[in-house]
């Protein structure tokens, strides 16, 4: 197989010929593939894809990739939404779909052994005889690995953490193909650095993630979804708020404001009324989803719940569900044709909850912007959903625009510039404004970690000054 363009690493691309046989690809195709994005950025065709199928061959391809300086960006199912996986300094793709088994699996122990590029839906499925579960839930089936890379959350963190807390122990290949495993199966440790906290969150920025250990959780006796609407966006939150601090046990509590909903009646037939809604749902005995439930319908009514629909059965349930995991696409139909979205989303103090989203929703109508809003308001976190024309520079602009003036608002109200798309591309320029000095410790742990700059260069951290960007 030949490139069809110029690669500026040929020596590389030759040695890991050599090494991977025809599992290392420069065919237009499989480039065209790995460079693309679910979001606005321009493609980013890497100059070849390798598909390794262990851990001494992702070692392997570290070291050639080493010796001839040429960059490596791990990639698994491709869903993140900053522009994490795309090769923007060339090298390769680092396709880790192949390295998909499950290891072991100790019910008793409640924990799993994956390899990274296992899915969540295909290690649910696998487990489904155990009773257990894994209950990181980011929407798309995304990659066990990338969801550690990214630190990943979704619908259910709000009961279960994200995947800071359900990762227990991770193998990963180092710049200089060192492997090194981190954690243990143990529940705790007070030992060392705590590495296994380092990469994940780390975008493929100080290593590649081959196999991680993860908390299993019991699949619940009973389970009950349901929503409900109001009459503003700000009546929905403040339910929210006042269910949090009620100290509620809620398994998930998402928002959904207008725009969204009807975004889902075009892309689904829906049939909502365009109103906010929150959609909800409950887990544990019978008696206690229904004590649940009923809490939560006694706080929303103080806040003026207009409509409250349940759903018991579980294709019902998963209708829901897959409703709202099609958010992104939903959101994409309110643009129309020839349209893309620019993402963003903010995490903050779940008391400040109301003015984040009321200034969000705002700021779109102030910039004449078709935004939606969906959010995991339950820990503070809102995504909003931007439609724009990527060839117009003034329309990406104001979306730009509107991106930084959530993230100011954000860190002015004691919060992050992202509960969990990460940073990638489209943040770095952020890092200094919500971490000062610590930007520079970060960079120092970068370099010491891969000085020549290979693994997943120009991503999550900002350039230095007077670099190019």
């Amino acid at each position: 197989m030949t490139l069809d363009t110029p690669s500026a690493h040929p020596s590389a691309i030759d040695a890991l010929r050599d090494l991977l046989g025809d599992r290392l690809v420069t065919t237009t195709a499989d480039r065209d593939a790995h460079g693309r994005c679910e979001t606005w950025y321009p493609p980013t065709p890497p100059e070849a894809v390798a598909y390794p199928e262990t851990t001494e061959e992702v070692s392997e391809i570290v070291k050639l990739c080493q010796t001839h300086r040429c960059p490596v960006v791990a990639c698994g199912a491709a869903s993140a939404l900053e522009g994490q996986h795309l090769a923007i300094s060339g090298g390769i793709s680092l396709d880790m779909t192949r390295m998909n088994r499950v290891l072991t699996v100790s019910a008793e122990d409640l924990h799993a052994v994956v390899q990274p590029g296992v899915t969540r839906h295909a290690l649910n499925e696998d487990i489904r005889a155990t009773g257990l579960y894994f209950p990181v839930d980011p929407g798309a089936d995304a990659s066990l690995g990338g969801m550690a890379a990214t630190r990943a959350s979704g619908t259910t963190a709000v009961r279960h953490g994200t995947m800071r807390e359900n990762v227990l122990a991770l193998e990963a290949v180092m710049a200089d193909g060192t492997v090194i495993r981190t954690g243990s199966r143990a529940r705790k440790s007070s030992t060392g650095y705590d590495l296994t906290h380092l990469l994940i969150g780390s975008e493929g920025t100080l290593g590649i993630i081959t196999e991680l250990t993860l908390r299993l959780q019991g699949v619940p006796e009973a389970v009950l979804a349901a929503t409900c609407r109001f009459a503003t966006v700000k009546d929905a939150v403040n339910c929210v708020i006042a269910t949090i601090q009620s100290g509620l046990p809620m398994a998930r509590i998402e928002l959904l404001d207008e725009m969204m909903v009807r975004g889902f009646n075009l892309y689904s037939d829906s049939g909502l009324p365009e109103r906010p809604h929150l959609f909800l749902e409950f887990t544990g005995t019978p008696a206690s989803v229904t004590e649940q439930s009923g809490g939560f319908a006694d706080i929303a009514e103080e806040f003026g719940m207009q409509a409250w629909q349940t759903a018991t059965r579980t294709e019902e349930r998963n209708a829901l569900w897959s409703m709202r995991h099609k958010a992104h696409y939903a959101s994409q139909a309110l643009g129309g044709p020839g349209t893309q979205l620019y993402v963003t989303d903010v995490c903050v103090p779940i008391s400040r909850l109301a003015d984040a989203v009321t200034h969000a929703q705002s700021r779109a109508r102030d910039l004449g912007l078709v935004s939606t809003i969906v959010g995991h308001v339950g820990d503070g976190n809102f995504h909003c959903g931007v439609s724009i024309d990527p060839t117009d520079r003034a329309d990406l602009a104001r979306a730009s625009g509107f991106g930084h003036d959530l993230a100011d608002m954000a860190l002015r109200l004691g919060g992050t510039v992202s509960g969990e798309h990460g940073i990638g591309l489209g943040k770095r320029d952020l890092m200094h404004a919500e971490h000062g000095a610590a930007v520079d410790v970060m960079r120092a742990i970068k370099t010491a970690l891969d000085p020549q700059d290979i693994l997943n260069p120009g991503k999550l951290l900002p350039p230095e000054e007077g670099s190019e960007a």
